[in-house]
């Protein structure tokens, strides 16, 4: 086999990861291609027994420097942009002795691999930065009309198949070459933001933002509503216990808002150290329990609010077992999705095989989902730029709380209290939450006014509310939703404090008998 100009194919092969490289390697080799190559890869086929051409060979110029300097050279280049179909460029290769390369596969070395490890120094860094890889691939690139650049394991069986078949097609080297240029683009990026972060640690929004994601999978079917287009994007190496490393054991495709909600439950969730249940619709919670078991849990946050939980999305901070699958089959309770630490072999059968609904059911199993996590940058969108800043996921201190009023809370009121504060924080502005006994029992949230919120949560909490408390995400600017609260039947309070008004809203409280706690602390979430 031969190039279009009549001379003998030839790949110039370096890479890092080996991945798939031999089967591949030998398939270039029946269809004719001489092999040249570097270092660790060229000691790799000649242990297997294929032909290969040492770099060094072909330059003229020995590897040194520790392989630092081996494909930096005019023959090396001059054979990846050279135009043979172009007359300057072909009398310049005559002239220097410089073959034509049909075919360049190469990877990088694994910077962000190496930087991700706890005992990565700066001197391991820094020598895992690559220079002649990035090289290699940019000038193949470029020169994508004459020669094919493969930067990926994954891109090695297509690509074998087309040269076994009609050739390189224009089509598949202009695609390979955009897969390229991503690669180097992320490399380039990854070892800029190392910097950034080693060299000015102090620093949480550099001056250049350049974050890195990878779409899972295909497109969505659609994004928040069907005329709209959606995506899944994930960190590379996503943490542990996020919802990106989470692993979908049952159900039809996940949608865009069915992603929204699973993260919503599983950022509530993971609050709570006993077993815990939350139900969540629309990126809210309408019901959050802790119990002794998963089963019990989950009873008391779907009576929470048992109209809104039709069609939620479920999430657990243990494994789900059978009496809580159980649950599930009960003919007035339907559901979209669950996330879990795990699901239980019983519990698994019951969801997949006992509900009318068993088909299309999501199950997500996040077994990492407790672990302690680094802080981390929350974007959001506006037009024409990002907002950044930290996530609001720090414990509140509660030796920073204070009790305000005249009656200290009892201590099932401040367990219930610490309980709301947890779930209020999750709950969109403005949010008020009543809970009892370990159980929200009504939700405000969304509301434009702090007293409207008050009376959606009333109204949710059904006559439920005597003995119970209210968390609130904001002050209270006036005493009147306090007053409401208490004539709910609402005992104690817990909310940031904060207003020109708290002196009379703590009048309120002492007039009403009700315990209230400042936290000093606020968490909207809009």
């Amino acid at each position: 086999m031969s190039s279009a100009n009549g001379s003998r194919l030839r790949a110039l092969i370096s890479v890092s990861d080996k991945t798939g490289l031999l089967p591949f390697v030998k398939g270039l080799n029946q269809l004719g291609f001489e092999i040249v190559s570097t270092g660790g890869t060229r000691k790799t086929l000649l242990d297997s027994g294929l032909p290969v051409t040492d770099i060094s060979e072909y330059t003229g110029f020995p590897e040194m420097m520790d392989g630092r300097v081996k494909t930096l050279h005019p023959r090396v280049h001059g054979g990846l942009l050279g135009r043979p179909t172009l007359a300057s460029d072909a009398q310049s290769m005559r002239e220097h002795g410089i073959l034509p390369f049909q075919l360049v596969v190469c990877n990088l070395y694994p910077f962000e691999a190496t930087v991700a490890r706890p005992d990565c120094t700066w001197e391991m860094a820094v020598e895992n930065i690559d220079i002649g890889g990035p090289s290699m691939i940019r000038s193949a690139a470029k020169n994508h009309e004459h020669l094919a650049v493969v930067t990926h394991p994954r891109q090695y069986e297509r690509v074998l198949a087309a040269l076994q078949a009609d050739g390189l097609t224009h089509e598949l080297r202009r695609e390979l070459a955009g897969e390229a240029f991503e690669a180097t683009a992320r490399y380039d990026r990854a070892i800029a933001n190392y910097f950034a972060r080693v060299l000015h640690p102090e620093e949480l929004f550099p001056q250049t933002l350049a974050p890195l994601f990878e779409r899972r999978g295909e497109k969505l079917r659609y994004g928040e509503n069907p005329q709209q287009e959606g995506a899944f994007y994930v960190e590379p190496r996503a943490a542990a216990g996020t919802l990106a490393s989470a692993r979908q054991l049952h159900g039809k495709e996940l949608s865009y808002n069915n992603l929204l909600d699973l993260d919503a439950a599983l950022q509530l969730v993971r609050e709570f150290q006993d077993p815990a249940a939350v139900v969540l619709k629309h990126n809210n919670p309408c019901g959050a329990a802790i119990a002794a078991t998963v089963a019990e849990a989950l009873d008391r946050a779907w009576a929470g609010d048992p109209v809104s939980a039709f069609g939620s999305i479920l999430g657990f901070n243990r494994p789900m077992d059978a009496a809580a699958a159980g649950q599930l089959c009960l003919p007035d309770r339907f559901v979209e999705a669950i996330i879990a630490p795990g699901f239980e072999p019983e519990a698994l059968q019951i969801l997949t095989t006992k509900p009318k609904w068993k088909a299309n059911v999501r199950l997500l199993e996040c077994p990492e989902m407790l672990a302690p996590r680094e802080r981390v940058l929350d974007y959001r969108r506006v037009t024409g730029g990002l907002l950044v800043q930290q996530a609001d996921d720090v414990a509140d201190p509660e030796g920073e709380w204070k009790v305000v009023t005249e009656r200290q809370p009892t201590p099932q009121e401040l367990i219930d209290l610490r309980f709301a504060w947890k779930v209020c924080k999750h709950v969109k502005s403005n949010a008020i939450v009543f809970a009892r006994e370990g159980s929200v029992i009504g939700v405000g949230a969304g509301q434009m006014s702090r007293v409207d919120s008050v009376q959606i949560a009333a109204q949710k909490s059904a006559g439920r509310s005597a003995g119970g408390v209210v968390a609130s995400d904001a002050f209270f600017p006036f005493r009147d939703g306090l007053v409401q609260a208490a004539q709910a039947g609402i005992l104690a309070a817990i909310q940031p404090g904060g207003s020109r008004n708290d002196p009379d809203v703590i009048a309120a409280c002492n007039e009403l008998g009700v315990a209230m706690i400042f936290t000093g602390r606020r968490h909207f979430r809009h």
